[in-house]
Parts: C-alpha cells; structure tokens; sequence
C-alpha cells in the first residue's frame, strides 16, 4: 500500500512539490514559534525563588554628588529601617529583581569557567525578598572584613562550576588582589521573572565605604499606601538635595517583565496562526482540485470494488506520505538547532516543540483533505466513468 502510494505521488510530483514545500514551511514556523512557547511555560513552572509582593524599589541617582556619598546612604538606610511601616530593608546594586539592568561576571575555578550573573547587597537582603538558604549561611557584618570577599552562590553556579563538589569554605582567586570565598548556597534567583531562565547567580557583600549601589529595597508591611511612598520620597529628597529619587513596586515591574516576553510571543502566534490559516486554505484547494480531476480513477476503483472508506483512506494516506516527506525534510533543519547549540536552549524543550509541531502538521492536512476525499468516496461508479 504505502509503494503504491509513493509510486501515485511520484508520478505526480511536479503537483505535489508545491504541497511539500507548503507543508514543510508550515513545519518549520510551528517548530520556531512552539520552541519559543516550551521554553517560556517550562521557565515559568520553575519557582523564581524569592518573594515580591510587599517589597518596594527605592532608586537614589547620584546626580554628581561627590562629598560623602557613603555615608549619605548609609544614613538614608537608616532613616528607611526607622519608619513603622517598614519590615525590612537593604542595598543592593543597580540589577534589581525585574529591572532592565544586568551584571554578570566570568567565574574561573578548576578550569572551569561561568559567566554568572552577579548582586552587590547587604545582610538584611534575606530578609527583604524571603531568600531560602540551602545551606551555610548569609551574609553578616564579619564578612566587612574577612580576608576574602564572601560570596553567595546559587544552586545553578553550584552545578556549573563545583559539578558535584560542596563549594561551601572554598576560595576563588580571581586576581592577585581579589579572592572569593562561597560562605553559602540558595536555591533559585530568578532576577528577570518567571519566564525567564535560572542562570548562575552570586551576591557580593557591599563594601562598607561603597558609593555605588544606591538601590534599596524596602519590604513593607501589609496595608502601607500611596501616603507612605509620598512621605518617603519627600524625607529622601530633603535628606539627598538634588539627588534623583524614585519608587517602583517590584510587582508592578514584574508585570511589565512578563509584558516584555508574552507581546512578542503573542504576536508570533498571531501571524503564525494567519500563515498557517493561508497555507491551510490552500492546501484544502489544492487537494480539492486534484480530487476532482481524478474522477475517473475514483469512478474505476469504486466500480472494481472499493468502499467509501477504501478510496478515503487512500487518499489521506497520500496525504500523510506528503506529510512524511515534508517533516522529514523540516526536522533535517530543525536539528540543526540543538546540534549547534542555538540559542541556549536544552534539548527537550526542542524535542518537545518537534512531537507538538508533528501532531498538529497532521492535524492540519488530515482536516484539509477529509472532506474533498470524502466527498470524492461519495462518487457513484456509473456517474464517474460516464462523465470520462
């Protein structure tokens, strides 16, 4: 059956080049839009690791201000802790959770390299955003002054540049001037949101005479309002005379993070669901047409025998071997993608993109050619062969 089937698509292949083309395009602009689906749903079942309802983003901008920039913050911090509706509240560097800033850092330790994304805060940050150390511990005023710059890692950069060892008292050199030494472990630290990936992180003691990392994050208690960040941001501007002064609520941020990932993607699935509509349509007419210029044989099997259900199936079977030809075809190149590491992504998230993309190819053809062969399986032998 299926080199009878071969043998009647090769005899008409110039025809059903068009078809292979159109299924094999349809392929590949499912396999692209679903990858980008799989790797965002599987990001997002991941837990992004600390909390963000209450806490707020206090952002001081230094506008040239030169004269006792450290103990400005310090005393800002303090002023920020002092007030009621406060639970907790920490520096932290320009990187805050859900801000379009980044910072990341070659990691070397064993000849193994990780480039991890890197956090400058202080020992009330486990506190502020509800941090679950696995084990050690987190950062407390004896790392001001410790021998080695005391850092904290994630499970992620755990895996990637210990593999398998237990990184906790371990030194990173870095240079001749500046050490590492991991004094403890969290689980997730997913800074950019829920789609987003968990990459290997590490949190860095701020100096005590840093200038720099003027974020502050200020967990609040339940029921403070507006009145309150009023009265913040007027205390903070008399306090810092020309600085820049802003608040923002880390889950408002993290709606718009999650709008910065879904509007592409819903675009995506909107011109990809009018390609695959278009490519449908003609798919049904094409095979519509050459149904219909096929009568005869049709009128010829059916008088020799054939059921409805016989010529129906032979011709969805022609379909689906087009189908074959055409993913085949497609996963030769989608292949391509996870062999030469495009994009970062693991392996099953294309894996998975393929199998969805494969069902729903012969969702579609199956749909498109259903109804012109079962209109053609509904061709009286006599009618047909009278008309030839």
């Amino acid at each position: 059956m299926i080199r009878h089937l071969i043998k009647l698509i090769w005899n008409k292949r110039g025809t059903h080049a068009l078809l292979i083309i159109e299924i094999w395009a349809s392929f590949m602009v499912l396999f692209g839009v679903l990858s980008m689906i799989v790797y965002n749903f599987t990001n997002y079942l991941e837990p992004i690791g600390f909390q963000y309802e209450q806490v707020w983003n206090l952002d001081l901008k230094n506008n040239q201000d030169t004269i006792d920039v450290g103990d400005k913050l310090k005393r800002a911090l303090q002023r920020v802790r002092s007030y009621s509706e406060v639970a907790s509240a920490s520096r932290m560097s320009s990187n805050a959770p859900f801000s379009a800033s980044q910072m990341n850092n070659s990691v070397d330790y064993n000849k193994i390299n990780v480039l991890a994304d890197q956090y400058y805060t202080d020992e009330a940050m486990r506190a502020t955003l509800d941090l679950s150390v696995e084990s050690g511990r987190w950062f407390d005023e004896s790392d001001k002054v410790s021998k080695y710059v005391s850092i904290i890692i994630n499970k992620k950069m755990k895996e990637g540049l210990f593999t398998g060892d237990n990184p906790l008292g371990k030194v990173i050199k870095v240079d001749d001037k500046l050490s590492y030494k991991v004094v403890g472990i969290i689980d997730k630290f997913k800074s950019h949101g829920e789609f987003s990936a968990d990459e290997p992180g590490m949190f860095r003691m701020i100096g005590k005479d840093d200038n720099w990392n003027s974020n502050m994050m200020i967990k609040t208690k339940p029921g403070t309002d507006a009145n309150f960040e009023a009265r913040l941001v007027k205390d903070m501007a008399t306090m810092l005379p020309g600085w820049g002064i802003e608040v923002s609520y880390l889950k408002d941020s993290r709606n718009n993070r999650h709008k910065i990932t879904l509007v592409p993607v819903m675009i995506f699935l909107i011109v990809s669901g009018f390609l695959l509509t278009n490519v449908a349509l003609g798919l049904f007419g094409i095979l519509n047409l050459n149904i219909a210029k096929r009568r005869g044989e049709i009128g010829l099997r059916r008088a020799m025998g054939a059921t409805e259900a016989d010529v129906t199936t032979q011709f969805l079977g022609e379909v689906w071997v087009l189908a074959i030809f055409s993913i085949v075809l497609g996963l030769l190149f989608a292949m391509q993608f996870p062999l030469l590491g495009v994009f970062d992504v693991p392996v099953n998230t294309y894996a998975i993109a393929v199998l969805a993309a494969i069902l729903i190819i012969f969702l579609i053809v199956t749909l498109c050619a259903w109804y012109p062969s079962r209109q053609a399986s509904r061709i009286h032998p006599a009618v047909a062969l009278h008309e030839e």
